[in-house]
């Protein structure tokens, strides 16, 4: 019996078979990839369980985001859009349009992003490119454990040109959408 070779990549390790989002969705329909997923580039990542800590956090920013969100605009809390060759699930986002204009696709961008970070810095910084590319105009870091917030904005050629950080004291208004501001005392205190 001979041995089965894989096909090698240029540096002799094993090709990887990327993933498209339409082959994860099916896969997915079909049981074989588990629920608790993102597709990001291609590959499959598991996602973490939320701690106490990030559902609290989630929990006041959808309350504040929710008194300010721009009419033609819905918020979208743990759900997919789709970017290039990634599908990830933001924390919170705000989409334009009407729910029922995702009846049978996923946003492919969004006005805002809003990844709360707990112990996920480097996965939720590993999505910047994803939605860079996707043109999502702002995205916003919530770094729990310092308190602050990292804000990245002006997406070009698959990264953001802006980048600043805030806290832990102070407010912050996003620039997309100017009524949103948090008080980063309040959002922080315990």
């Amino acid at each position: 019996m001979t041995a089965v070779e894989l096909p090698q990549g240029a540096s002799g390790e094993p090709q990887k078979w990327p993933l498209s989002v339409r082959a994860y969705h099916a896969l997915g329909e079909m049981g074989l990839i588990p629920e608790k997923t993102e597709l990001l580039y291609g590959e499959v990542y598991c996602k973490m369980p939320k701690s106490p800590l990030h559902t609290l956090l989630l929990m006041r920013l959808l309350q504040w985001l929710q008194s300010v969100v721009p009419i033609g605009t819905h918020i979208r809390s743990e759900q997919p859009i789709v970017c290039g060759d990634s599908e990830p699930e933001p924390d919170l986002c705000v989409i334009k349009g009407s729910i029922d204009d995702y009846a049978s696709e996923h946003p492919r961008t969004a006005e805002m992003v809003i990844e709360i970070c707990v112990t996920s810095h480097d996965f939720d910084r590993l999505k910047l490119p994803a939605y860079a590319n996707a043109g999502v105009k702002e995205v916003w870091l919530i770094l729990a454990p310092e308190q602050q917030i990292e804000l990245h904005h002006e997406p070009r050629s698959g990264q953001f040109s802006s980048r600043s950080v805030h806290g832990p004291w102070g407010q912050l208004a996003s620039q997309i959408i100017p009524q949103f501001k948090v008080d980063l005392g309040k959002l922080f205190k315990k």
